[in-house]
């Protein structure tokens, strides 16, 4: 699904946040990615959706280099990114609209029209999340946990096989974070998605990957990647292996922030 072969980005050549990065991702994979604020997380996202291009070496998905973004790539923010002044219906189709005028390749095209069944998509993903009530509301008048449903909707209409995830539920109370979280992880064993979440938490990291790779302040070439068999439940804190996961996490991102 994902590969980079010795990849390398910075904001600056002196000082780059990924040198020799390789990295490997299957399909259907679930990863977490965790670190300390500015050590690279969200350009890793960025890159993988491209909206960032590489200094040099590769970034492959399915075989094929990102040097645009990608109409299979879904990118979800922690600011949910709607237009004010449209509905929450109207900002659930955004994503259709917009591939009207840039085609299914991402590039410049005359309109096609909306896909045959797009009201229908529309409809089922804005009922699955619990949105459909509000579809003529406008943003500042719905919840938060309202708002992040319908950029969530707004991404999985456009029915991407990966799932870009940037800190999505870190605003949001913990009941509506925990619901959210459960639902997309549903709907990533229902559809085979490949999601990479950024966190803040550990937990939340814990909780969603299956994979979790922890990013450094400085230059990440080889950064700890660990297998987390807790994926997908909430276990005790003292079940077996748990407590040794979280600080071996937790031991690296201490040393990081020093």
């Amino acid at each position: 699904m994902i590969r980079t072969q010795s990849l390398t980005f910075g904001y600056s050549k002196l000082a780059p946040i990924f040198q020799d990065f390789n990295w490997e991702v299957e399909r259907g994979q679930s990863w977490a990615v965790i670190g300390p604020s500015g050590c690279g997380k969200s350009t890793l996202l960025y890159l993988l959706a491209g909206l960032r291009q590489p200094i040099s070496g590769q970034l492959l998905i399915n075989g094929d280099p990102i040097l645009r973004p990608r109409p299979q790539s879904g990118l979800i923010l922690q600011d949910y990114g709607l237009l004010p002044w449209a509905t929450i219906r109207q900002n659930v189709a955004l994503g259709l609209d917009l591939r009207r005028f840039y085609g299914p390749d991402s590039r410049h095209a005359p309109a096609e029209g909306l896909p045959e069944d797009a009201s229908q998509r529309i409809v089922h993903w804005m009922e699955r999340l619990g949105i459909w009530g509000v579809a003529n509301q406008f943003p500042g008048q719905v919840s938060g946990g309202q708002r992040q449903r319908a950029a969530i909707a707004r991404t999985l209409v456009l029915e991407p096989d990966l799932l870009l995830m940037d800190e999505p539920f870190a605003s949001l109370d913990a009941p509506t974070r925990e619901s959210l979280q459960g639902q997309v992880m549903d709907l990533a064993k229902e559809r085979s998605l490949t999601i990479i979440l950024v966190t803040h938490t550990i937990e939340e990291a814990l909780l969603i990957g299956e994979k979790i790779m922890v990013l450094e302040n400085g230059t990440n070439t080889t950064p700890l990647v660990v297998d987390n068999p807790f994926a997908g439940y909430h276990p005790p804190v003292q079940a077996a292996g748990y407590p040794e996961l979280t600080g071996r996490i937790r031991a690296v991102l201490k040393d990081s922030a020093a």
